[in-house]
């Protein structure tokens, strides 16, 4: 038995919405990360992009459980001597909250070439507006995001 692989004339991307609002962070981006790599399809090939375009909307009213908001620290250097920076999540909910969320996916993909290329088809915007009508996404239930671990939200 041979192994399937894909062909470039195979893979026709769609475009997919997520309301980000009263969504857990870690759910929601493992969530996009699993459609951007394009495991939920049957022709899933891990050494291509072969995944879907991904529109999350609101994302400022995602939801941080616990004191993420003011313990949850995200660091970067400068590479000069006392370069560290530091801020907490709440800061950059309030201030750029996408750049909390692409953080959150970009951590879930593949750390090269091919994960550079699939982050490129995330689109985050803060309100529930979004520029990409024309591509007539569809909107992704959110149900199997929202449910809790051991319980359902009813």
């Amino acid at each position: 038995m041979k192994t399937y692989a894909p062909k470039a004339k195979d893979l026709a991307p769609n475009w997919y919405v997520i309301d980000g609002q009263d969504i857990s962070l870690g759910r929601l981006a493992s969530k996009v990360a699993t459609i951007l790599r394009g495991k939920h399809k049957p022709i899933f090939a891990p050494w291509m992009n072969n995944g879907d375009f991904v529109i999350v909307t609101n994302a400022a009213r995602v939801r941080l459980t616990g004191a993420k908001l003011t313990d949850k620290i995200y660091y970067r250097h400068s590479g000069y001597p006392g370069g560290l920076s530091q801020r907490s999540a709440g800061d950059i909910l309030a201030k750029y909250p996408e750049r909390l969320v692409e953080r959150a996916v970009r951590g879930m993909l593949p750390r090269n070439a091919l994960g550079k290329a699939m982050l490129r088809k995330l689109k985050v915007y803060g309100d529930h507006q979004h520029p990409h009508q024309a591509q007539k996404p569809s909107p992704l239930p959110v149900e199997d995001i929202k449910t809790k671990r051991g319980r359902k939200d009813s």
